[in-house]
């Protein structure tokens, strides 16, 4: 099975101090709060939602357990990312970087420390690839003095309309299992595997929609802890039939107890 026509929805995250982190996602990366209540607040752009926080207080975190590495926010282009950039340099907030040939990419962690991803992907003509097919992808030093000057009048208003969730990428025990459960199981195909210690998976030709990596070394399953509570994958009715889906709405849960909210966005 090969999985086509999806899209990736809102990541669900478990925190322990939901004013806290919600002020963060607002303020520092530009989300707008679309819904509230006492226990869940649902964080995004006007057209779509991207994060939901779940305020858990008695939540622990387990530095020991699989879960997130990063939820990756895509921006429609490099002006856009260049725009965020400079806001954050403006709030002196510290990133960490990388040119991955297909992408660009800044790297910071919400107050509870869960990864954030802000990338834009170069155009797809621009990529490259090996030999057996995958994607050419790296790690370099990111050319953020010509993106900011891209971006010189452009101020930082908010994530733009059209800012996706463009890739999940999560701390797993093991890769083979993590291959059985994302290829051979949803139907994700790999993409790169040259990585030591990681593979890569998508569908519809894209670099990646899912990351998996043991270089933490987990040896513990995600719990009922602080972090990652689901991320959503949203497909179309053939896709949700070819998955086993019997209803528009359920769920599935890795060996590493990482779960996907699989949703027909047809339904």
């Amino acid at each position: 099975m090969k999985i086509e026509k999806i899209e990736l929805g809102p990541v669900t995250l478990r925190v322990r101090d939901i004013e806290q982190v919600k002020q963060f996602y607002v303020d520092v990366i530009g989300m707008n709060v679309l819904e509230e209540t006492e226990e869940l607040v649902t964080l995004g752009t006007k057209e779509r939602s991207l994060v939901i926080l779940h305020s858990v207080p008695q939540a622990k975190t387990n530095p020991r357990a699989a879960g997130l590495f990063h939820l990756a926010i895509l921006l429609p282009d490099r002006v856009e990312l260049g725009s965020i950039l400079a806001h954050l340099i403006e709030r002196r907030i510290e990133v960490g970087q990388g040119d991955h040939l297909v992408s660009e990419a800044f790297y910071l962690s919400d107050p509870e420390g869960n990864g954030i991803e802000l990338y834009a992907d170069r155009p797809k003509d621009q990529w490259t690839y090996e030999a057996n097919g995958h994607v050419k992808m790296a790690t370099e030093p990111v050319e953020y003095e010509s993106m900011l000057q891209t971006a010189a009048n452009r101020p930082f208003t908010g994530l733009p309309v059209g800012t996706t969730i463009g890739h999940v990428h999560f701390k797993v025990r093991s890769i083979e299992a993590a291959k059985r459960f994302y290829h051979d199981r949803l139907g994700f195909s790999v993409t790169t595997d040259s990585y030591p210690g990681a593979l890569f998976l998508s569908a519809d030709g894209y670099h990646h929609h899912i990351g998996t990596n043991v270089w933490a070394r987990p040896s513990d399953a995600l719990g009922v802890e602080a972090g990652l509570e689901t991320w959503t994958l949203l497909v179309n009715e053939q896709t949700n039939q070819a998955l086993g889906g019997t209803s528009s709405e359920w769920s599935l849960t890795d060996e590493d107890g990482i779960t996907v909210h699989i949703k027909r966005t047809d339904a």
